[in-house]
């Protein structure tokens, strides 16, 4: 469904199991990111009233995972670490084609969002199948449901606003490039690393 084309190495689950602190801290910060892009797109194309509307939705459904998360930890006597960057949604940005009229910034932002819920879903269905916490494994099942239609609804909208613009191809083309990316990710105990 997904149509990622490189899987995660399964053997990822085995680095995030040695520091569960390390995987929910990333996990709660790209909760509050996704919620901040959704923002950021009301911002910036306010001129789609669906989109508006999805995208306030979005923002408090993102937020409650951001606080289901953080209860995660503190459950665990953790503690809430600090921000990190996150090079994955760095590389996958830069890949964003620049400049354009309004349409091709749409459907560029709607495609990269799309990419990190797809991915983010992809990781979420592994966690919820291999880690040895049952707790943790239904956790990420919900949430990789989730992610599943926050993917659709972002391809959705760009299909359904794009009119020049071939929104299957360049689609492919970001699941390509996404590919190599996932090269040299998949070592670290962050959801998207």
């Amino acid at each position: 469904m997904l149509g990622l084309k490189l899987p995660t190495d399964p053997r990822w689950v085995n680095i995030v199991e040695k520091n569960i602190e390390e995987i929910l801290t990333d996990h709660a910060y790209c909760e509050q990111k996704a919620a901040s892009n959704a923002i950021s797109i009301i911002v910036k194309f306010p001129q789609y009233p669906d989109v508006v509307e999805a995208m306030g939705e979005l923002v408090k459904e993102e937020m409650e995972h951001f606080q289901m998360v953080h209860r995660e930890i503190q459950k665990r006597g953790m503690e809430l670490g600090r921000e990190r960057r996150d090079e994955y949604i760095h590389d996958l940005l830069s890949y964003i084609t620049k400049g354009g009229d309004d349409e091709q910034q749409f459907v560029e932002r709607m495609l990269f969002a799309a990419m990190v819920e797809a991915r983010s879903c992809e990781r979420f269905r592994l966690l919820s199948e291999e880690l040895e916490d049952p707790e943790l494994r239904l956790f990420y099942r919900e949430l990789m449901e989730s992610e599943a239609r926050h993917y659709m609804m972002f391809l959705n909208f760009a299909t359904k606003y794009a009119k020049r613009i071939n929104v299957e191809q360049r689609w492919k083309e970001f699941l390509a490039y996404e590919a190599t990316l996932m090269l040299k990710y998949g070592k670290k105990e962050t959801i998207h690393g």
